[in-house]
């Protein structure tokens, strides 16, 4: 498989504030690309850029083997983009919704109704079609922005927080799409996410803080490079029981809300002498392995927030379509 994606000394600068200090990489045709990061780390920044939504500051980048600033109309015909906010026209039917975006992307006339028809089987609404979307529920309208979004048949596809704000039954189902998506059509699916069961899924997932790519790998090598077992523990006296960690077991303690979290080799065996020999009295204690969240605040000594990233500017752009 070749690099569907490549980017080199990506950045964007506003005045003298830098969103994005110089990302390099490279996605791999057909497989699931995650950023991680908090709100303002500069990952829907990066995700503009791709997409040719706004122009980067330096650098260069290619989708498809197109540069995403000499060639945009090449670019913007070869991705698929679907934001976090609706950004479906809810008075019109599913069916027209998905004929306007045929015209927006040059679908030819004698092909619009077979992808339709296709589309609508992928993401099982084709007995919706001539429904009005403001009637959908929640996880309908996101399965029909996925059909829209398969059109014009994307190479890559582009999610930005694709099932925020669902619930967790609909997230699996609008899962369950996206992965049918990949296995029929091999599509390559980048997306951001701050679930971190959405980025296990990932077949490799980048870590970005504060314009930088700070780690880029798979999920499961990330959490390896944590290290061993995590310990959360609430004690009466946190503030007390921090220094009281440090200095018994020489481990580097993070506060985590309530609780202090470190991590030891061997936790099972450890957490038996800890509760024994702790003079500190101990409200909870939980034993755990690493997850990508622990990545990320090993990485950058915070945990994820919640992202709220709107969509309906970036839309009025890509109205035009590639022309």
């Amino acid at each position: 498989m070749g690099h569907i994606v490549e980017v080199s000394g990506l950045k964007k600068r506003y005045k003298k504030f830098e969103a994005v200090t110089g990302v390099d990489l490279q996605v791999e045709e057909g497989e699931i690309f995650g950023f991680l990061g908090p709100n303002g780390a500069g990952k829907s920044t990066t995700i503009n850029m791709l997409s040719t939504i706004i122009k980067p500051s330096e650098g260069k980048a290619s989708i498809n083997g197109y540069d995403i600033v000499e060639e945009k109309n090449k670019v913007r015909a070869s991705i698929g983009l679907i934001f976090q906010e609706s950004t479906l026209d809810e008075k019109l039917t599913a069916n027209e919704n998905l004929l306007l975006h045929c015209k927006f992307y040059g679908v030819a006339k004698d092909k619009r109704k077979e992808r339709i028809q296709e589309v609508l089987e992928i993401v099982d609404l084709t007995d919706k079609r001539a429904n009005i979307v403001e009637t959908f529920s929640g996880g309908m309208k996101r399965r029909l922005e996925i059909a829209r979004g398969l059109l014009h048949y994307p190479r890559v596809l582009f999610l930005d927080e694709p099932t925020v704000g669902l619930d967790p039954q609909t997230r699996n189902h609008i899962w369950e799409y996206i992965l049918r998506l990949k296995k029929k059509a091999g599509i390559t699916i980048f997306l951001t996410t701050h679930y971190m069961d959405e980025a296990e899924i990932c077949d490799r997932v980048a870590v970005m803080d504060q314009g930088k790519l700070i780690a880029l790998d798979t999920p499961d090598q990330l959490k390896t490079n944590v290290g061993g077992d995590i310990i959360e523990v609430e004690t009466e006296n946190n503030q007390a029981a921090e220094a009281l960690l440090e200095e018994m077991y020489s481990v580097e303690v993070t506060a985590a809300g309530q609780a202090l979290t470190f991590q030891v080799d061997k936790g099972s065996e450890f957490l038996v002498k800890f509760v024994k020999e702790f003079d500190i009295p101990i409200c909870t204690v939980n034993l755990r392995r690493p997850t990508l969240n622990d990545v990320f605040l090993t990485l950058t000594g915070r945990e994820i927030r919640e992202e709220t990233v709107s969509g309906k500017d970036k839309m009025k752009h890509l109205k035009r379509g590639p022309h």
